[in-house]
């Protein structure tokens, strides 16, 4: 009976080992899902994943923390289609392509935050958090002449102090409910379908600006969006401003 228990006791510690491995994997790559949130009773202030709303409304998203080989055959693109998106800038991306960076926003874009040198946000002190998105912030409004007010953390690291810095500053914190995952090389087939199927309405669709396949990828994408009767318009146009809540989903919601 006694090697019984600590057989037992063994497979469970294993176990938990795992499950708290797994979870730090998703963290890490992905912020803390609603889903594990829920799970695991956490009470915690989400960000913006999707959107409650009507209509047919979704929104691309472009994170821009390095590269920019790709970048203008992307804007080519949404130029021919006829689509507005929003990119999330790091500060480190604008100081070495600030032309490209006014090309995005002449073009019509969104030109939003993603801190200014892409860290994990949760490891920073109050004031390094405050800094990180500050210097950002100047960056763009120096080139722009227009204060961004979406935030994206990097790699979807947030905690309830994130979300609150961000506030603090103006900003609404921006997650997404649909990954390409086009920075891990995927081809352009497979991003097609880690995308589309999985599109409702109010998505926010996370693409990168320097993902391999994501220029074969995104004119397919925006015509079968369109042909589903979608329109593709900015986050800017997507959420709430005022009046609102946030699920458990981190959908969020106007209220009535």
């Amino acid at each position: 009976m006694k090697l019984y228990y600590i057989k037992k006791s063994v497979i469970i510690n294993l176990l938990a080992v795992f499950v708290l491995a797994f979870i730090s994997i998703l963290y890490t790559n992905y912020g803390v899902p609603p889903v594990i949130s829920t799970l695991l009773n956490i009470n915690m202030q989400l960000p913006i994943y999707s959107v409650d709303i009507p209509d047919k409304r979704v929104a691309i998203s472009f994170d821009a923390s390095w590269g920019s080989d790709k970048t203008e055959r992307l804007l080519q693109i949404l130029k021919d289609k006829n689509v507005k998106a929003t990119f999330f800038l790091t500060g480190l991306w604008i100081d070495k392509y600030p032309d490209l960076v006014k090309k995005i926003y002449e073009e019509g874009h969104d030109v939003e935050n993603h801190s200014n040198t892409h860290p994990h946000m949760t490891q920073l002190s109050d004031l390094e958090m405050t800094n990180e998105i500050k210097a950002c912030e100047e960056k763009l409004v120096k080139i722009t002449g227009q204060k961004p007010y979406l935030f994206r953390p990097p790699y979807g690291d947030y905690n309830d102090k994130v979300i609150e810095t961000a506030k603090s500053l103006g900003y609404y914190t921006i997650q997404w409910d649909v990954d390409s995952l086009d920075w891990r090389g995927l081809d352009t087939e497979a991003i097609i379908n880690r995308v589309l199927p999985n599109v409702k309405k109010g998505s926010i669709i996370l693409f990168h600006n320097n993902g391999q396949f994501t220029p074969e990828a995104i004119p397919y994408i925006i015509d079968k969006l369109k042909e589903n009767g979608y329109q593709i318009v900015p986050i800017s146009q997507l959420i709430y401003k005022e009046n609102y809540y946030i699920d458990h989903e981190g959908r969020q919601h106007k209220k009535q």
